[in-house]
This record gives structure tokens, C-alpha cells and sequence, in this order.
């Protein structure tokens, strides 16, 4: 079990000496023509995907379809933390047309959670980010963690509701009537099959796809003691900067265009830092590396923890060096 949250004490040590990151917070309008102009290209392959032989329907869905649609779950990632407009309505209804293109009413009910994944990362019963125990014990060699990571979405959406049952709230039961009347219309005009096109591309890309990578990258314990992870490769341009995770999680007010300069700014608290170079290969070494699987998570069993730990580290040595340390050795 881990206790002291790392991204609380890091942040606090950064502003101690770069308080000009402060200048980098709020959102970005620029997340605003990237994400209709996505929504615009998978709805025109939704619609004309009449066109393909079954082969190439499949491969549509999963390099176009699920690449475009991945990155819309990140643009949502970006909009649940208000980075595109300052009205959180805004953030939410952009959010939600995203949702046309994905086929499916996510993007309110994964805000309602992943904030929490931010204010108690590692806590259990209350960051659903965390597999469950059945999981571990399930998936627990290298053909069953193939099926764990094909599955991803499923239990993106199941796990919250069997962890942490949640009421809905007014704007989720929206998000779901709106997103559901929208596939109504686009059936009838483009066909069922327009709308499956839509819905299967978001599974494959979520699932076994190398954007998808990020899920695994971001927080299983590759390294003893260190829980979050960075990626500055290619892929981030897909992904709204998502693999810049530690300085995502030590400032999530930073828009991911930002985040490299959080990096180039306070270089000296992430160049130590274990990062990944591929989301292709940490899927590989997730699946195959047998001391590595869904209990290969950083955990602590109540909130207090990272506050006591928080207060403590601003006179003593803080998680962010001790991990330094363990990575030097």
C-alpha cells in the first residue's frame, strides 16, 4: 500500500520555485475545431461505410474509426477538466457531440468519476481507475491479460457502476437521451449499420489498439514505487498530450498543449523519472511480463493518507526524491 500521493507533493514543490507555471493554467479554445473537425471525418465514414467489403468495414473501424474515436475519449478527458471553454456547460455539451461520433453516452458519466481518479488517486473503492480484485485474479497470465486488454472498455464502464454506484445526475441522463435520439436520426438516414460503425470503432479503440496503450502506461507499477508514468512520443498527437501523465496529474489545470511546457519549464523534477517509449510496448510487456497485471496498481486505503503525507513532505524529503532514489540504485 502506498500513502503519500506523489502529485500533490510534487506540485506543491514546483510552485515553490516555478510559481510561473501558474500563468499556463485554463482552458484552450483551440480543443474546440480539433475535436468537431474529428467528429465531422467519423461520422462521413459512419455514413458511407455502405461502401466497404465486410474486411475492410472491420479495418475502417479499427485504424481509422478507433483512432479517431480514441482521441475523442481524450478530447473528453481534456473537456471534463473545463480546458476548453471556462463554463463547465460548454466543456459538457462540446463533450456530449463528441459523443455522435463515438455512438455511445459516455462523457458525463466519466467525468463524474475520473475527477475522483485525480482527487484520491490509488484510493480504493473510490478511484475506479483501479482494477478490481476479481480482475487480478482473473487475468492473471498472459493469454487471459490478451482478453483484459481487448475488454478494456467494458470494464471502464462496468467497473464504476459494480465499485462505486453512483445516482445519475440531470446532465447524464441528457447526454444519454440526446446521444441516443442522435443514432435514431443517423440510422434512419444512413442505416443501422451506420450507427454499429460508430459504436464498434470506439470498442476496438479503446480496447487492443496501440492509442489504447495509455491505459496501462499511465499508472501500473513498472517500476517499485513509482505510480505514474509519462510517454513524450508520437502518438501524443493523437492523444491531446495525454502521455505527458505526471505533469497532467501534477497540474490538471494545464490544457494538454501546454503540458510539454510544464516539462521545459521544471525539467529537473521529470528527467529522472522511469517514462515509456512506446504504448505498442507496454502493451507487449503488460501481456507478457508475468510479475506485471491488474494488481500491478499503486494503492492506499483512505484519502487522509495523501493529505497527512502532503503536509508532512513540505519539510522533509518528498515521495518525488525518494523515487529518484529507488530508480538510481
Amino acid at each position: 500500500m502506498g500513502t503519500d500521493e506523489p502529485h500533490f507533493s510534487r506540485r506543491k514543490l514546483i510552485l515553490a520555485k516555478y510559481p510561473q507555471i501558474k500563468e499556463l493554467y485554463g482552458p484552450d479554445m483551440k480543443l474546440l475545431p480539433v475535436v468537431l473537425v474529428l467528429v465531422s471525418i467519423q461520422l462521413f465514414f459512419a455514413a458511407n461505410q455502405s461502401v466497404f467489403t465486410t474486411w475492410q468495414w472491420w479495418l475502417a473501424a479499427y485504424v481509422v474509426g478507433g483512432t479517431i474515436n480514441h482521441s475523442l475519449s481524450l478530447a473528453n478527458h481534456e473537456l471534463c477538466h473545463n480546458l476548453c471553454f471556462h463554463e463547465t456547460i460548454y466543456n459538457e455539451l462540446l463533450s456530449i457531440v463528441a459523443n455522435f461520433a463515438q455512438g455511445l453516452p459516455s462523457a458525463i458519466t466519466f467525468k463524474k468519476y475520473h475527477l475522483e481518479h485525480h482527487y484520491y488517486q490509488g484510493v480504493e473503492d473510490v478511484d475506479v481507475d483501479i482494477p478490481t480484485e476479481i480482475e487480478g485474479k482473473i487475468f492473471n497470465n498472459t493469454p487471459k491479460k490478451v482478453l483484459w486488454a481487448f475488454l478494456q472498455p467494458f470494464f471502464y464502464a462496468l467497473r464504476p457502476l459494480l465499485v462505486k454506484p453512483k445516482p445519475a445526475k440531470t446532465v447524464e441522463i441528457f447526454n444519454s437521451i440526446i446521444v441516443i435520439a442522435f443514432n435514431i436520426v443517423f440510422a434512419q438516414f444512413f442505416g443501422v449499420k451506420a450507427v454499429l460503425y460508430n459504436i464498434v470503432s470506439t470498442l476496438l479503440g479503446m480496447g487492443l489498439h496501440p492509442v489504447a496503450g495509455h491505459f496501462i502506461a499511465e499508472h501500473y507499477e513498472f517500476v517499485r514505487m513509482q505510480e505514474t508514468y509519462s510517454y513524450y512520443g508520437p502518438l501524443n498527437l493523437l492523444s491531446f498530450n495525454v502521455g505527458y501523465h505526471n505533469e497532467h496529474h501534477d497540474f490538471p489545470k494545464v490544457a494538454g498543449i501546454n503540458l510539454p511546457k510544464v516539462r521545459a519549464i521544471a525539467p529537473e523534477f521529470y528527467q529522472e523519472l522511469k517514462k515509456h517509449d512506446s504504448w505498442i510496448q507496454v502493451i507487449y510487456d503488460y501481456i507478457t511480463f508475468v510479475d506485471v497485471g491488474p494488481y500491478s496498481r499503486i494503492k492506499r486505503k483512505t484519502h487522509e493518507h495523501r493529505n497527512a503525507n502532503a503536509q508532512a513532505s513540505a519539510g522533509s524529503l518528498s515521495q518525488n526524491e525518494v523515487n529518484v532514489e529507488k530508480l538510481k540504485e
